[in-house]
């Protein structure tokens, strides 16, 4: 269900301390999700490729999470450029493409790229309960970091639920089509899995009261601050002040 390849390795990237890492990932995702400038976007996304390889990661693996989300963008490059106003570019039968339009569908194309590509370099070669701890040491609330947890943890289990309603109705000859048998039967087979998945959480929490859980996880090592994760958050940090600069500033035009 989801895999966590990237985590595995010894790289300068994995080795910086999980909380720089969350934290360089949030600025830099939040600065150029607001940016609008191909002057700050463009060293935005070199930034991200200069990470990816530093991070030692599969070029086979970030080529295929690319092509996954480069393929829900697709979708933007369909209706975008046809549906946005502005100044008319060519048309496509009784369809109309706009400056502004390509314009905007180019900016977002950039965007998520540099995002997905700084969240691969960054997010993704933390181990998932790593990355659970160092929310919870940057003040997270406990909630939302135990629903971050169990959500991974339990995501599994409910897949592996899935798979067996799905071998069980086959079994019986089921044969999906477009029909109300077909709507009504994966009607139910959600309902199950909900209908599961409450009583597995009841059991769950049961499980953890009787074993004293009193809403807090305790850690058995705890999070050293280096000298490389500090060199690394002094360099981060003076990228996104570059291509802060870049954004609100008219050094490039």
């Amino acid at each position: 269900m989801i895999e966590e390849g990237f985590s595995i390795g010894d790289s300068i990237i994995h080795r910086i301390d999980p909380r720089v890492k969350t934290i360089i990932a949030f600025v830099f995702s939040a600065t150029v999700a607001i940016s609008d400038r191909f002057a700050a976007l463009v060293p935005s996304v070199l930034i991200a490729l200069v990470l990816v390889p530093l991070a030692s990661l599969p070029l086979l693996g970030v080529c295929h999470r690319l092509l996954i989300v480069n393929g829900l963008i697709l979708l933007i490059w369909v209706f975008i450029p046809f549906t946005f106003a502005g100044e008319q570019l060519f048309t496509l039968g009784p369809l109309t493409a706009t400056k502004e339009g390509i314009i905007y569908s180019v900016l977002l194309t950039i965007k998520s790229n540099s995002i997905i590509l700084i969240l691969m370099a960054l997010v993704a070669t933390t181990p998932i309960f790593t990355m659970g701890r160092a929310m919870r040491h940057l003040h997270v609330p406990a909630k939302i970091v135990h629903l971050f947890l169990f959500t991974y943890r339990y995501i599994h289990a409910i897949h592996r639920e899935y798979l067996r309603q799905m071998n069980a109705i086959k079994i019986r000859g089921f044969q999906p089509g477009t029909n109300m048998h077909t709507y009504r039967t994966y009607a139910y087979l959600v309902g199950m899995l909900l209908v599961k998945s409450h009583d597995r959480a009841e059991r769950v929490r049961a499980a953890m009261l009787c074993r004293g859980f009193r809403g807090r996880f305790y850690d058995l090592s705890q999070f050293n601050l280096k000298t490389s994760d500090l060199i690394m958050s002094v360099l981060m940090l003076l990228a996104v002040t570059i291509v802060c600069l870049l954004q609100w500033t008219r050094i490039i035009y």
